[in-house]
C-alpha cells in the first residue's frame, strides 16, 4: 500500500512538473475523424474494438454455464441482443458484461439457475426504482470526482490483476486437474505451462500492434488464441457439433421458491448493487464523457444506464439469461482496441446471437478454442487503460481518497472501498485533515 501511494504520488508530481505531459485522455487513441465515421462504422478497427472486452465475458458465461447448470442459449442470445438493442439506444459503442460478483460468487458456490436469474431481476428493479425516482441522479451528485477515479482505478487492478490469474491458471475455472487450460490437450512445453507462453505470445502481439490500424491487435490476438487452440487439441471439443435452430424458454428453471428469493436477494443482488451503481453507471458515465464528449455524456446518462441495466435484467431473468451490466472496463476494452462506434456493437452482437440461435448449447465447445490466457491478455490491457484514468488527480487529498480506495477494495470488495471513497472525501472537503 506505501509503495503504491508514493508511486502514484511521484507520477502525477512529475505530470504537474512537465516531466511527463498531462493526459486528460490518451492522445494516441483519439476518436476517428468525423468524415470516416458518422456513427455507424463496420471495419476493421470496430470489429477489433469489439473483441477487446471478450476477457470479462467468456469467461464468466461459460463458468456459468458449465458449472451452474445455465443454458447457453439463452445466456447467449441475451447478450447478443443486449448488445445491439443497447448500442441502437446509445448510438454508441457501450459494452456489455456479465454482473462480475453475482458471477463470481455462482461459479465459486455452484449457485442454481433459478437463484441466478431471480438475483438478476432483482438487480434490475431495484435499478429502474432508482431511475424513476430521481434516486439515480441524487446518487451521481453525492459520489466525488475522486471516489469516480477511486472506482476506476481499482476495476482497472482487479481486472489486471484478474488477466494475470488467467495466464498463470490460477482462477476458479483453471483449477480442475486437468490444467490451467482445461480445454486444451497440451498444458506444458517443457517445464513452461502452455498458459503462460501463449499469455505472454498474446501481450507480445498486443504491445507491437496496439497503435495499428491496418492491422488491429484484438483480432490478431483472438485469430493467434483460435489457431493455437485448434493446434493444441480443443478441436477435440466439437465432437458432436452440428447447426440447427435453437431458441430460449420462458422461465426455463421454473419459478423461485422462498430460499430461492432469500439466497438471490441477500446473497446475489444487495452485494451487485454498489459495484454496480459505482462501476457500471457512475464510473462508466465518466469515462464516456472523457472519450466521447459531453454530447454523448448526456446521452449516455445515469438515469439512461440504469433504465438500460433494469430493463435488460429483468428481461434475460424472464429467458433464463445471466444477470448483465454496462461497465467501465468494458468500456475502457473496447475503445482501447479501437471501437468508437454503435458498429462495433451491432457486429458482436450478431455474432452472439448467429452462434446462439444456430449452435446453442455446443457454443461452449466453439468459444473453448480461445485458451483462458489468450483472454488473460486482453484483459491486461483493458484494466491497465481504465487504471490510468487517474493521471488527472493531481491534488494530494484527492489521490490519497483513490490510493485509499484502493487498498480497501483489494482487501474486502469494490462495495466497501467505494463507501468508503465518499466518506474520506467529504471528511477532506469539510474538515482541515491534512496528507
Amino acid at each position: 500500500m506505501f509503495l503504491i501511494s508514493n508511486l502514484l504520488y511521484i507520477l502525477n508530481t512529475a505530470q504537474r512538473k512537465h516531466i511527463i505531459p498531462k493526459v486528460d485522455k490518451e492522445p494516441e487513441i483519439k476518436s476517428l475523424p468525423a468524415d470516416e465515421c458518422q456513427g455507424w462504422c463496420f471495419n476493421r478497427n470496430e470489429f477489433a474494438g469489439s473483441l477487446g472486452d471478450l476477457g470479462t465475458l467468456l469467461p464468466i458465461a461459460i463458468g456459468l454455464i458449465l458449472i451452474n447448470g445455465m443454458d447457453a442459449t439463452a445466456v447467449l442470445l441475451c447478450v447478443g441482443l443486449y448488445y445491439v438493442l443497447s448500442g441502437l439506444y446509445f448510438r454508441t459503442t457501450v459494452p456489455v458484461q456479465p454482473m462480475k460478483v453475482i458471477g463470481a460468487y455462482a461459479i465459486a458456490r455452484a449457485v442454481t439457475p433459478v437463484q441466478i436469474t431471480t438475483a438478476g431481476f432483482c438487480v434490475g428493479i431495484i435499478l429502474l426504482i432508482l431511475a424513476v425516482t430521481g434516486a439515480m441522479k441524487l446518487i451521481g451528485r453525492i459520489v466525488p470526482k475522486p471516489t469516480v477515479r477511486g472506482v476506476q482505478l481499482t476495476t482497472g487492478i482487479l481486472l489486471l490483476t484478474k488477466g494475470i490469474d488467467f495466464m498463470l491458471g490460477k482462477t476458479a475455472l483453471q483449477s480442475g486437474p486437468v490444467g490451467g487450460e482445461p480445454f486444451l490437450s497440451v498444458q506444458s512445453l517443457g517445464p513452461i505451462p502452455i498458459g503462460i507462453l501463449l499469455g505472454t505470445i498474446a501481450v507480445v502481439l498486443i504491445l507491437l500492434l496496439i497503435e495499428n490500424r491496418k492491422v488491429p491487435a484484438a483480432i490478431v490476438v483472438i485469430g493467434f488464441g483460435i489457431a493455437a487452440g485448434l493446434a493444441l487439441g480443443a478441436y477435440k471439443n466439437l465432437a458432436g457439433f452440428d447447426i440447427g435452430f435453437h431458441y430460449p424458454k420462458l422461465l426455463p428453471h421454473g419459478w423461485p421458491v422462498r430460499i430461492d428469493l432469500a439466497v438471490a436477494i441477500f446473497v446475489l443482488a444487495l452485494p451487485q448493487i454498489p459495484m454496480t451503481v459505482g462501476n457500471a453507471i457512475i464510473a462508466q458515465a465518466d469515462l464516456t464523457k472523457e472519450y466521447f464528449g459531453a454530447k454523448v455524456g448526456k446521452r449516455m446518462s445515469l438515469r439512461a444506464l440504469a433504465v438500460s441495466m433494469g430493463l435488460a435484467n429483468v428481461a434475460a431473468s424472464l429467458l433464463g439469461g445471466m444477470p448483465m451490466c454496462h461497465g467501465a472496463g468494458g468500456l475502457a476494452a473496447h475503445y482501447r482496441f479501437g471501437a468508437r462506434t454503435v458498429g462495433s456493437n451491432l457486429m458482436i452482437g450478431a455474432i452472439f446471437l448467429i452462434v446462439a440461435l444456430l449452435i446453442g448449447d455446443k457454443a461452449v465447445a466453439l468459444f473453448s478454442l480461445i485458451p483462458f490466457s489468450v483472454l488473460g491478455a486482453l484483459l491486461v490491457f483493458a484494466g491497465a487503460q481504465l487504471a490510468m484514468m487517474i493521471l488527472d488527480v493531481e491534488d494530494r487529498k484527492n489521490m490519497f481518497v483513490v490510493v485509499a480506495m484502493l487498498g480497501v477494495a483489494l482487501a474486502t470488495n469494490l462495495a466497501i472501498g467505494f463507501g468508503v471513497g465518499i466518506i474520506l472525501a467529504y471528511a477532506f472537503k469539510y474538515t482541515k485533515m491534512k496528507i
